[in-house]
């Protein structure tokens, strides 16, 4: 998993609505890079909604935000118009962004174990470095964690 003080390479994905995303044009803004497991499952649900409910205090922080997931193109839109996000939802099929950050690995639910995204957050300056990660997210009151942070 990628550490504070670690530059973000660049990366391109598509969002939700098919347009191409980059770090690069966050370049010179504080960005939120949520990554979740699935998109439209409950707690995934209750992280995007509350991002959603407090985003206009996000962005009077300073904060762009970015929700990663391995979702396609349409189930992120489904996602986004059902639940009118305001913020990018990046469709990394491929798992590119997914592995720049180190979030993909072991997971246990139920007593099964499986691989999947490990639910976290990094939050990152105007230079692109990592400046903190939140790795217990509360999806309830993520947006009060970045806020906090």
């Amino acid at each position: 998993m990628i550490n504070i003080g670690t530059q973000v390479p660049d990366f391109t994905v598509s969002d939700h609505n098919g347009n191409s995303v980059s770090l690069s044009d966050f370049k010179g803004s504080k960005l939120a890079v949520f990554f979740y497991p699935k998109a439209s499952t409950p707690g995934c649900t209750a992280e995007a909604c509350d991002l959603r409910d407090n985003h206009q205090a996000l962005q009077s922080a300073g904060y762009a935000i970015l929700g990663v997931s391995a979702d396609s193109v349409s189930a992120q839109a489904k996602f986004a118009t059902k639940y009118d996000l305001p913020f990018p939802l990046l469709a990394d099929v491929d798992k590119t962004v997914i592995n720049i950050f180190g979030v993909w690995g072991p997971k246990k639910f139920m007593g099964k174990e499986y691989e999947g995204i490990h639910r976290t957050t990094f939050l990152i300056d105007e230079k692109g470095v990592v400046s903190h990660v939140i790795d217990k997210v509360k999806t309830k009151e993520h947006a009060a964690q970045i806020l906090e942070a």
